[in-house]
């Protein structure tokens, strides 16, 4: 059986999540606010701390060493890390299901910095075919066990291991073209053979190559960040100069459920044709 993500509650600089079955505290630096479920907070069966020394979780209760949880539609394989991330950014499924109505079983889709495939899996069960880029190796795999969870082991799906700027500059000279392109990129990252990304350095000729790999009849780019200093207002610049002339929507991610206060979560852009 497989069990949904909430949002519990948040404030004093942690957030408290529901993963299936298990409530988890974990930092969350933007949450300046008071917390409003008091009595919720010590249920949580572990608590991830972030220390000079050692990043650590605690647990209240024993844990599988992984579980399923479905976001947006596709399930994930939870799985605690020592960075206390879990597999799954939930505040970017407003993006996934945004998306859904622009695909065809024609679409051809490239999600760069793919992580462990949420977009690659909701282009997938509407039928696109997609290329999903990680430089990580190890999330290559685990984003291929997530198809598996949703019975997409047969999608048409190229699993690449790569680094992203050497990526598109060989697909530009294949010729290569999509109809969506879907990008996340990190603030700081090592390419699969050690190449350093840097995102203020590498953005703008990083989104020029996507630009140039768009087909004839290019149906949208979605570009979302976690990188402070990129405001939806960066992101429309961004887009602006490197984009053919279409339209363009900005704003925040953020994470929510009913009941709960929102978290800022990072800016998105979205570039669609006219």
């Amino acid at each position: 059986m497989t069990f949904e993500y909430e949002l519990l509650d948040s404030g004093d600089g942690q957030k408290l999540e529901r993963f299936g079955d298990f409530i988890l505290n974990r930092p969350c630096q933007q949450a300046v606010w008071r917390q409003t479920l008091k009595g919720e907070w010590e249920k949580a069966a572990a608590t991830f701390t972030r220390e000079k020394e050692k990043n650590h979780w605690t647990y209240k209760q024993k844990l599988p060493r992984s579980w399923k949880v479905r976001v947006g539609g596709v399930q994930f394989k939870i799985e605690p890390t020592d960075f206390g991330h879990l597999g799954v950014f939930p505040e970017h499924a407003d993006l996934w299901e945004w998306m859904r109505p622009h695909l065809t079983k024609a679409s051809r889709i490239l999600n760069l910095f793919a992580y462990s495939g949420g977009v690659t899996l909701a282009a997938a069960q509407e039928g696109a075919q997609v290329c999903h880029l990680d430089a990580s190796k190890g999330m290559v795999d685990w984003a291929r066990e997530n198809a598996a969870l949703n019975g997409l082991e047969k999608a048409q799906v190229r699993w690449i291991v790569d680094d992203v700027l050497k990526f598109l500059k060989r697909e530009k000279k294949r010729g290569s073209q999509y109809e969506g392109i879907i990008l996340d990129p990190p603030t700081f990252g090592r390419g699969s053979a050690g190449e350093v990304f840097k995102i203020e350095r590498d953005i703008l000729p990083l989104l020029e190559l996507c630009s140039e790999l768009l087909s004839e009849k290019p149906k949208f780019v979605i570009f979302s960040c976690h990188t402070p200093g990129f405001t939806p207002l960066c992101m429309r610049h961004l887009l602006g100069q490197t984009m053919p002339k279409g339209h363009i929507e900005i704003g925040e991610m953020a994470l929510h459920s009913p009941g709960a206060i929102a978290i800022p979560s990072g800016s998105f852009g979205r570039w669609t044709a006219l």
